[in-house]
């Protein structure tokens, strides 16, 4: 955990007009941050558009709320498909065992 906190990159990102100072623990980490970054802005300037007499607040939490949405939908497909790799598993382990029982 030390050498991570060690090798972070200090970056910082611009939320909503305000900069924040963050580390990245690598550069796969500080691309991945960006681009949250540059999602909730380009969200929050949708809301500015289509909401323009809503609060700061309201909007970002809209874009909480979108983006949560978003993730646990997402985890739920990812469920579905570690279960549906499991089936598939399954079959074909079942698939071939009975081809060794047939070609004895």
């Amino acid at each position: 955990m030390a050498d991570q906190e060690n090798s972070a990159q200090s970056i910082t990102l611009k939320i909503a007009g305000k900069e924040y100072p963050l580390k990245a623990t690598s550069p796969e980490m500080e691309q991945i941050m960006r681009i949250a970054a540059e999602t909730i802005n380009q969200k929050l300037a949708a809301y500015n558009s289509k909401f323009p007499d809503k609060t700061l607040l309201d909007k970002l939490s809209f874009v909480t709320l979108n983006e949560t949405i978003g993730r646990l939908s997402a985890q739920r497909k990812c469920t579905a498909l570690e279960a549906e790799v499991k089936r598939l598993e399954d079959e074909t382990k079942a698939y071939l065992e009975n081809i060794e029982k047939s070609s004895r």
